[in-house]
């Protein structure tokens, strides 16, 4: 028996647009990060994947995207049973957010800032590490909330965010703390787990799935 847990980052925020850390800021989607959701959302309608479960963050940029991507795939009956759930947020980036990336790095040197992104267990001021967000946060609702719902083979669609997605790969063992780093995940793109039988069997970006 075939399901799939599919992955998806909020489209372009307008702080993506403008090159800030986000993090818990609740910042709306851009009219890119629309266009993002809506493509997601018929690319799911052309790869006839139907959900049975939505889970999302309580920031509008994840779960307006999901809205639109489900709408887009007519499967906007979903959209009331969303289940939301803080633990699904971004990194906090605690005195980063809102800071220009770039500004940021003039201001630190680039070393220390790419540390704080890209390190596993090192937190930028008043923040969140990556190891945080796996331990703290996202390990325990997986466990309790989604993994079930995963061994009954039921298809899952979680919008979420960059680094809350990165997290549930290592916890999926799809990625570790160690090489986490080599995986970046696109806005706006669904990303396709594929399991039988409990089993991942198959992993890809539907985009390129269709592409080929």
């Amino acid at each position: 028996m075939k399901s799939y847990v599919v992955l998806m980052r909020h489209g372009q925020s307008q702080w993506n647009l403008e090159n800030r850390f986000t993090g818990f800021y609740n910042v709306e989607l851009s009219e890119q990060g629309i266009a993002e959701a809506k493509l997601s959302g018929q690319n799911l309608a052309k790869a006839g994947i139907q959900f049975d479960i939505v889970y999302t963050s309580t920031l509008k940029r994840a779960y307006h995207t999901a809205e639109i991507a489900l709408n887009e795939a007519g499967q906007g009956a979903l959209v009331s049973g969303m289940i939301k759930s803080d633990d699904l947020r971004e990194r906090d980036y605690g005195d980063l957010t809102g800071l220009n990336k770039d500004e940021t790095k003039e201001k630190y040197g680039a070393e220390q800032v790419q540390i704080w992104r890209r390190s596993y267990d090192v937190q930028p001021p008043g923040g969140e590490s990556l190891k945080d967000v796996v331990e703290n946060r996202v390990r325990p609702y997986f466990e309790s909330t989604i993994k079930p719902q995963m061994d009954a083979g039921q298809n899952i669609l979680v919008a979420a965010h960059g680094n809350s997605l990165r997290a549930l790969l290592i916890i999926l063992g799809e990625n570790t703390p160690e090489n986490i780093n080599e995986t970046e995940i696109p806005t706006g793109s669904p990303l396709v787990l594929e399991f039988e039988n409990g089993q991942r069997v198959a992993k890809y970006y539907l985009a390129d799935k269709l592409a080929a």
